[in-house]
């Protein structure tokens, strides 16, 4: 199978800054200086921008002039003052292939390169977008700032979060205010600033801010370092994402889980406290903690590094092996179920 990039919940989270910045930076590499020669659209929604039998025509000779990204967005800035971006969402993968490899059944778009290699972008669940612009007429102003800029100084984020008022987690989580952060690293963040995700951001103090600050981009530039959560394995040695009824890192209570805006929420109610002026309108939320302790009952969807593809771009070596052997022992259950329903049916028959 081809080169890819993707991300928890219950179903697949959308990839987030780290995990798109390292796929933006491995597919920078793999096309810069190509050209576009056309286009191939399977599912015609996946083009924001154009009807699908004028995307190609629109983005054919386009060379690619540099691969970057913008808040949870891919952008390939293409010549012409053009640019391409691609949102990933939950299952959007990209693979660079040799021209005519086989597709399989989830790939939605193809942009055929003059080398003679393909980009082609998978996406089971068919949410991924991908759109062509022109550099002023892009989508970015709708984002807020980026938080690794170095122009984002803790003066900027204190004049930006003094203007709100709203719970902590759900407006880290507002491209609006910031641009790229998620679910796994808003709670790694509040958690290492002690902070309650369910706090007002109007209840701060100018300690908390710089704290948040500070730990909001210490724990992006550690997963950017690290290329990526891999969702599987970041919360290692110290964190608390999808460790509900686990030991705190740092003073061993349990982890527990609230669901906050349709979003599974980690914290420590006893490192990251609840102020008294912020409880009584958390206190519908809060009762639907779970567990108090133990661990949360449930189950864990497809993970973005274990979508399968072992040549995915933002995928290592050790992620792309796994998910190859999981979908293999997949198929094999799968096979296995279906000879048992046709053994109950001819025995039924």
């Amino acid at each position: 199978m081809p080169a890819s990039c993707g991300c928890s919940g219950w179903g697949p989270p959308v990839p987030e800054l780290p995990e798109v910045e390292t796929v933006a930076r491995d597919l920078r590499g793999l096309i810069l200086g190509a050209t576009i020669v056309g286009a191939r659209v399977s599912w015609p929604r996946t083009v924001r921008t154009h009807a699908p039998e004028l995307f190609g025509e629109a983005v054919a000779g386009h060379r690619v002039v540099d691969v970057g990204r913008r808040a949870k967005l891919i952008v390939v800035h293409l010549s012409g003052d053009a640019v391409l971006t691609i949102h990933l969402k939950m299952t959007g993968q990209l693979f660079v292939v040799p021209a005519g490899a086989p597709e399989d059944p989830y790939v939605r778009l193809v942009l055929e390169l003059d080398n003679g290699r393909e980009i082609h972008f998978r996406d089971i669940r068919k949410f991924g977008r991908v759109g062509l612009y022109q550099a002023d007429g892009t989508p970015f102003a709708a984002f807020g700032p980026e938080p690794l800029d170095p122009a984002f100084t803790l003066r900027a984020f204190r004049k930006l979060i003094r203007r709100r008022k709203a719970r902590l987690k759900p407006l880290l989580v507002d491209q609006a205010f910031l641009a790229g952060v998620g679910n796994i690293y808003a709670d790694e963040a509040l958690w290492a600033a002690r902070l309650h995700p369910l706090r007002s951001a109007a209840s701060l103090h100018p300690p908390d801010e710089r704290r948040l600050y500070l730990e909001l981009r210490r724990v992006l530039a550690e997963a950017v370092a690290r290329r990526g959560s891999s969702i599987d394995d970041y919360t290692a040695p110290e964190g608390i994402y999808q460790r509900t009824g686990e030991p705190c890192p740092r003073c061993g209570r349990p982890i527990r889980r609230v669901v906050i805006g349709a979003r599974s929420t980690h914290f420590c109610s006893w490192c990251q406290r609840l102020p008294s002026r912020d409880r009584a309108g958390a206190a519908a939320i809060l009762r639907g903690i779970v567990p108090r302790d133990g661990v949360a009952p449930g189950r864990r969807g497809t993970r973005w590094t274990e979508l399968a593809g072992k040549a995915a771009i933002g995928l290592s070596a050790d992620e792309a092996a796994r998910a190859v052997e999981r979908e293999r022992a997949g198929r094999t259950r799968r096979a296995a179920a279906t000879r048992r329903a046709r053994a109950r049916a001819a025995v039924g028959g």
